[in-house]
């Protein structure tokens, strides 16, 4: 009899994770939407996610949306709330608020995006899927070689509690390694140990490279104010960095990630099963330098890697 009950439970997770949507009319579906902090990248992600509904025909699904504000136990809560109120899927922006949101539901279907390194993070299950933004780290290594040739130490600065930044951190340690860069390291855990930080930094290296942490991402502008007031070139990991006067990045599009992540969903509100849509990295990257930055760090735009680039001015 346990047997049958849990052999039960099961098909109706499966058959509820795949199949009930069929019978939904698109504003009867219901779609909990969190993000772990607010910055340029994450929001575009979620704008390109609602775009992708409504190109699809799930324009009129409600959507919550919830900010945890950069506290992850605040998206604990609200990936529990999420579960409670019984949302048809749940849509989560970040590698926190992905785990937050697989931590208290393996049964609603979730769709992640913005999230580094999924496996590596934990984000394995029958009930998720969605879009990763592994950075072109090794592309970025090499614009940086090639655009500053006298750069020796990279700076790199980076939230110690977040998952994603220490996968990102060991990549482009591992990148540097192999040509020859070196790099000086400083962990934070809050804006307030930014500035300080820096300032030990700053002074033992050539450059600083800012990651898609969220701490060190939502707290951007006075990344590079502080950067700058020091004469350093800050080199964006993502291409909203460069809105705060980074000087240059190759980088993945963030819009397209989140679109993306909206077409899946709307392949799950079709009868798609979560199972049935693996997990997908970006499909293109491009590169982005700031002109008056390149004049003032003499970076040479006629450069082969800056052809096709798009020029800030």
């Amino acid at each position: 009899m346990k047997k049958m009950k849990r052999t039960l439970a099961v098909m109706t997770a499966l058959v509820w994770c795949g199949m009930t949507f069929a019978a939904k009319a698109p504003k009867d579906i219901r779609i909990g939407a969190t993000q772990i902090v607010e910055h340029p990248a994450l929001d575009s992600s979620r704008k390109g996610f609602e775009t992708a509904l409504k190109d699809k025909g799930f324009g009129e699904a409600q959507i919550e949306f919830r900010n945890a504000q950069g506290d992850f136990s605040t998206a604990q809560l609200i990936a529990k709330s999420f579960v409670e109120d019984k949302k048809d899927l749940i849509f989560t922006i970040s590698t926190p608020s992905s785990q937050a949101a697989l931590n208290a539901t393996k049964d609603i279907p979730i769709v992640i995006t913005a999230v580094t390194d999924p496996v590596k993070s934990g984000l394995v299950s029958k009930n998720l899927t969605g879009t990763s933004d592994p950075l072109p780290i090794a592309d970025q290594v090499d614009l940086i070689k090639k655009a500053l040739p006298a750069v020796k130490t990279v700076g790199l600065i980076y939230n110690t509690g977040e998952a994603n930044s220490a996968a990102s951190i060991a990549q482009i340690k591992e990148e540097l390694a192999k040509t020859g860069l070196k790099f000086e390291e400083t962990g934070v855990t809050s804006v307030n140990d930014i500035v300080p930080a820096l300032s030990a930094l700053l002074g033992k290296v050539d450059i600083l490279y800012l990651t898609t942490d969220n701490l060190i991402s939502s707290a951007a502008p006075l990344v590079v104010e502080t950067a700058s007031k020091a004469g350093k070139p800050v080199i964006a990991a993502e291409e909203s960095h460069m809105q705060f006067g980074t000087l240059m990045t190759k980088t993945i599009d963030f819009y397209q990630i989140g679109y993306r992540a909206g077409e899946m969903a709307a392949e799950i509100f079709q009868g798609k099963p979560v199972g049935d849509i693996p997990i997908e990295p970006p499909k293109e990257n491009r590169v982005m330098v700031n002109r008056k930055l390149a004049e003032k760090f003499k970076v040479d735009l006629n450069l082969d890697i800056f052809k096709g680039a798009e020029i800030l001015e």
